[in-house]
């Protein structure tokens, strides 16, 4: 029998996005990812210093009409930096889709969407947030 490898997690997504530019800036602006590389003006590799996130551009031509990503998770050390962030979020001029609650399993989290219509859930998970 063949062992199954470890792996260290999802530490890289790749979006593809209509609102390119606008959906790039909003990482960068309110999410605090910086611009890691940009191969061409079509593609860029964003990082948050743990994680990737490649966003490129949607052909002008394709058009989705049914999402098939639910949504992104980015994950906060406590219950308390979700509020935080929603805070920051709002006073920034973002929209929340739902405000921060608490979940049965001990999570807390809320979610908002990128310009690309991308819904996005802060959330303090304890098993994986950390101590």
């Amino acid at each position: 029998m063949v062992r199954q490898p470890r792996h260290v997690g999802l530490r890289h997504l790749a979006l593809s996005v209509g609102a390119y530019e606008e959906t790039k800036q909003f990482y960068v602006r309110h999410l605090g990812f910086k611009v890691e590389w940009e191969p061409d003006d079509d593609n860029a590799y964003l990082t948050s210093g743990t994680d990737n996130l490649a966003l490129h551009r949607a052909p002008r031509t394709s058009r989705v009409t049914e999402t098939v990503l639910d949504h992104i998770g980015l994950l906060v050390g406590t219950a308390e930096d979700v509020d935080a962030w929603a805070s920051y979020l709002e006073a920034n001029g973002v929209s929340l889709s739902s405000q921060p609650r608490n979940h049965r399993d001990g999570a807390r989290s809320f979610y908002f969407c990128d310009p690309d219509g991308n819904r996005i859930q802060i959330i303090h998970h304890p098993p994986i947030s950390g101590p």
